[in-house]
């Protein structure tokens, strides 16, 4: 008993001495991040944006790295000119702030910032990035820039830029100082404009699940990320920027103490945590009362951690059934066409176009948003759904919950407030 109190006094005194010791342009801890990822826009992800994907006839293009590599260069930069154009205007800040929302975090890759030697990335991104900051201060709206990518991978995940069956981001201490370069270049860029762009995220997703070799380099490169975020200025002065680390995949008591005021006097920390149920067979297999019963029990798994907590990905859908979800070419757990897998039943209904979807499946949407929202909140700073748009996963997609009305137009709006309790 007595310890448990002195742990809850000590959250409390680090909580506090947080709220003192950086003043961010949101009031994180007394107001809730209620936020949508503008995904597939700077960093190209299949599934989001199949078309792009499809249009080049060539299968072996599964990532922007291979977009880049296996189509001739003039065709593939006018592909991404038109695309970062049009995927996301200061029409859909306008939209998200009239949905209630504060925030939108931002996926960016390394590439947009350096390309080495023999890389086939394509840059041209930054304008859009600067683009974006003006949108979201026009409409009220806060940014996370989120390093989406980074040299040789930091999960092997196509989302990173660059699939591949085994990361190397960690086991090449170039890629690493590559990329404390390129944080650097983009804590520069923000650090006087705390008031739009307050939380900068270092890399997103390192693959802590490969094991120790990459967690002790991703403990190192946050402690790095902390000294150049919030030290940019080459001096004592500090930012008023908040550093957003991943946990890694790890259980969030694996960072119990970890940059906090009692670790050396770090101040001005969040953690990212991003939560899916789709992404194994036995999720798959859940019954819908199973998934809402899961999302309500992160109320008291999320609860009482020692940074401010943020979901930064999590999504109503409860199915791996939409097109390229788990990588181009690669099926569905759902439907048992992934290698391996068991099939569950068909995903028709499930994915594509909300127009298709029963309306007991729309409510069961609108009961899984509700349940994540509830819980998100109850037990962390607040969340950031993925993602804003897709062309051809509804399920998935703010835009869409708000069209066909499984996410209400306002984040308070519940229809069913007493679902996790």
């Amino acid at each position: 008993m007595a310890r448990s109190l002195l742990h809850s006094i000590a959250i409390a005194c680090s909580a506090a001495s947080l709220a003192l010791a950086i003043s961010p342009g949101f009031p994180y801890g007394s107001e809730k991040v209620r936020g949508v990822n503008l995904g597939g826009w700077l960093v190209l992800e299949p599934w989001i944006t199949p078309s792009l994907f499809d249009n080049t006839g060539n299968d072996a293009i599964v990532d922007e790295y291979t977009f880049c590599q296996y189509q001739d260069t003039s065709v593939a930069q006018s592909t991404l000119e038109a695309h970062w154009a049009s995927w996301i205007t200061e029409s859909d800040f306008e939209a998200i702030a009239a949905a209630g929302l504060n925030h939108v975090r931002l996926p960016i890759g390394y590439w947009a910032f350096e390309v080495g030697p023999g890389e086939p990335y394509i840059s041209g991104q930054l304008p859009y990035l600067q683009k974006a900051v003006t949108w979201a201060g026009n409409h009220g709206l806060k940014v996370i820039v989120d390093l989406h990518g980074a040299p040789g991978s930091q999960n092997g995940f196509d989302n990173s830029g660059q699939r591949m069956d085994y990361p190397t981001w960690h086991s090449n201490s170039t890629n690493v100082a590559r990329t404390d370069a390129i944080l650097k270049t983009i804590a520069d860029m923000f650090k006087d404009n705390p008031t739009v762009v307050p939380i900068i995220a270092p890399l997103n997703e390192p693959a802590g699940f490969d094991g120790s070799d990459v967690l002790s380099v991703i403990k190192q490169y946050w402690r790095d990320s902390y000294g150049n975020i919030r030290y940019p200025y080459g001096s004592s002065q500090q930012s008023n920027t908040l550093v957003l680390i991943h946990d890694a995949f790890q259980p969030l008591s694996y960072w119990d103490g970890f940059l906090t005021p009692s670790d050396n006097g770090a101040q001005g920390v969040a953690m990212d945590t991003h939560i899916y149920q789709m992404f194994t067979d036995a999720g798959n297999a859940m019954s819908d009362d199973d998934h809402i019963q899961s999302a309500c029990a992160q109320k008291s798994s999320l609860a009482g951690f020692d940074l401010w907590l943020i979901v930064g990905e999590w999504t109503p859908a409860m199915t791996d059934c939409a097109k390229y979800l788990n990588g181009r070419g690669i099926g569905s757990r759902y439907d048992g066409t992934y290698p391996g897998s068991t099939a569950v039943g068909s995903c028709t209904g499930l994915t594509g176009s909300a127009s298709t979807f029963s309306s007991s499946f729309k409510t069961f949407l609108r009961k899984m948003w509700e349940a994540q929202a509830i819980a998100f909140e109850s037990a962390g700073a607040g969340w950031v759904q993925w993602t804003w748009k897709a062309e051809n996963a509804d399920e998935w997609t703010y835009q869409a919950g708000l069209q066909y009305g499984w996410i209400p137009q306002n984040p308070e709006g519940y229809e069913y407030p007493g679902i996790c309790d």
